[in-house]
């Protein structure tokens, strides 16, 4: 019996079938970690993508196409809105397929113009939602990277708050209190823009889950 307890024969079998298993699990979990290194990093360029056509998205909508609804609605003549049209028109053969639509200028108008409580039914059932796709102010493509599928973009003012900024476009500062008469000292008042608070929210044209959305506040 003692020589049988002490027999030892078969450990170093046993000692290599345990290093051999932890050395599996070591390389398993090096593993896991450079294949989820791989899906993080590539999560990270996927969003920064669509990111990047929120931030396009946003600029297009504040840069080109708000001034020129405030500027047709501050002239508000015949010539004005065709002029706008025109504007629009030429928009759209600088994006994929020329797919871009826009809100009807009196529901434009009303947001530019009006505090959103004074909004109505004009702009349709949703227009203080928070959801960019609900109803939205203007929709179009950007260019995807080099290979890969494009971005929807989707914006809309879904609050405002108007000011007393100069609307006409002649001026960039607002007219003074000065009189006529004894060369009287004017009183320049303070500018007071107006605001307005944009959604905007891209998406992959091929995979909606690959999104980015900006929540803006604009002055004017």
């Amino acid at each position: 019996m003692m020589k049988i307890l002490r027999n030892e024969r078969g450990m170093a079998l046993m000692m290599a079938l345990i290093l051999t298993l932890v050395s599996l699990a070591v390389v398993l979990a090096v593993l896991y970690l450079i294949t989820q290194g791989m899906k993080l990093s590539a999560s990270s360029r996927r969003y920064k993508s669509a990111l990047e056509a929120s931030y396009g998205g946003v600029e297009a909508f504040t840069k080109e196409i708000i001034p020129w609804y405030i500027d047709a609605a501050a002239q508000n003549t015949l010539a004005s809105r065709l002029q706008l049209q025109a504007n629009l028109g030429n928009l759209t053969p600088a994006f994929p397929g020329g797919a871009l639509t826009f809100s009807s200028y009196s529901c434009m108008t009303k947001k530019l113009t009006l505090p959103s409580s004074a909004w109505g039914t004009t702009c349709g059932a949703n227009p203080t939602v928070i959801d960019p796709t609900k109803s939205p102010d203007v929709v179009f493509k950007l260019q995807g990277p080099p290979l890969q599928p494009n971005f929807n973009v989707y914006a809309k003012i879904v609050a405002s708050q108007p000011g007393n900024s100069d609307m006409s476009g002649l001026s960039d500062t607002l007219s003074s209190g000065s009189g006529v008469a004894y060369g009287a000292a004017g009183v320049s008042p303070m500018h007071i823009p107006a605001t307005y608070r944009i959604e905007a929210l891209a998406q992959r044209e091929t995979n909606p889950q690959e999104k980015a959305k900006l929540s803006v506040l604009y002055a004017y």
